[in-house]
């Protein structure tokens, strides 16, 4: 369930990066995940910044295309096999660590980490956060909170599709629980990161 999570764009955002799509094509930012570098190049750079995990993939990625010149190319072909976190608190600690370090980034590292989709959880999370007043707002914010809630269900229904060209039914209908809770807490952990003074502190786990 926490793999499917991010096979479509409107619950993880980028499903290429765990299920092949399209072709071959240069990219800027990849999860170290499924990403192959060169031993010459790797060194050459000082390999990670481990000051940044979750988030480390990120830095390599900017200061090889900075540093070396080189380009980083997207081979549908080649697929690694790797196993999610167990179970749904796993999952978000997760993934607020990526939303944490992703805000963070965009302040530090915009060019690859300042762009709009990472922002939009931050959006739904304060949007959901209004939501609570619901009942003390005028009849116009009323509709318009209804109007949005009715356009995110949408945005599950399609994400929903995704999810069934990949899993089973069981599998995709509680991926979209998931869904819910990963849209929140990233959204909340990406505020935190671009609220964060000086310089992040990450620990290993």
């Amino acid at each position: 369930m926490s793999g499917a999570v991010f096979l479509s764009r409107l619950s993880g955002g980028a499903p290429e990066r765990y299920v092949p799509v399209g072709g071959v094509r240069e990219i800027q930012d990849w999860p170290s995940v499924n990403l192959m570098v060169r031993k010459a190049d790797f060194l050459s750079i000082g390999g990670f910044d481990s000051a940044y995990w979750p988030g480390e993939d990120t830095k390599l990625c900017l200061d090889l295309v900075k540093k070396t010149g080189r380009k980083i190319l997207y081979v549908p072909e080649l697929v690694v096999w790797h196993h999610r976190r167990a179970g749904l608190m796993g999952h978000l600690k997760q993934i607020g660590a990526y939303g944490l370090h992703r805000g963070f980034f965009a302040k530090e590292y915009p060019e690859t980490s300042c762009k709009p989709a990472y922002f939009v959880p931050s959006g739904f999370a304060l949007f959901a956060a209004l939501s609570l007043f619901g009942p003390l707002l005028p009849a116009p914010l009323k509709a318009l909170i209804a109007l949005g809630w009715a356009l995110y269900a949408l945005a599950l229904a399609k994400a929903l599709v995704d999810f069934l060209a990949h899993e089973t039914l069981s599998v995709a209908l509680c991926a979209l629980c998931y869904t819910f809770f990963t849209h929140l807490v990233y959204g909340v952990r990406f505020i935190q990161g671009l609220l964060v003074m000086g310089r992040l502190v990450s620990t290993l786990r």
